[in-house]
């Protein structure tokens, strides 16, 4: 089990953002991102979008540096995968 975390490439709302995410089960990521004080509202189905200045700080406590395409290859396998025709409720 572990915590898997990307680079923040992802501008939205004038920053850059990263992924987090378990490649094992849903409440493995939430118990983590509640001891890192990352809010729920953050969570996206299967993830939780982290802004650039919070990367360093959950590396350190814990969470795998990893390639945006190593994070979705691990999670996948993980079977957590919310595929995007998912997300749009088909």
């Amino acid at each position: 089990m572990a915590i898997l975390i990307d680079d923040a490439r992802w501008p939205a709302h004038g920053r850059l953002w990263a992924h987090l995410v378990s490649d094992d089960n849903l409440d493995e990521l939430h118990r983590f991102a509640r001891a890192h004080q990352i809010p729920r509202r953050a969570f996206d189905l299967d993830h939780y979008d982290v802004p650039e200045e919070s990367v360093e700080r959950l590396i350190s406590g814990g969470a795998e540096h990893v390639s945006g395409h190593e994070l979705v290859r691990r999670l996948i396998a993980s079977g957590l995968r919310v595929t995007a025709r998912e997300r749009r409720g088909h």
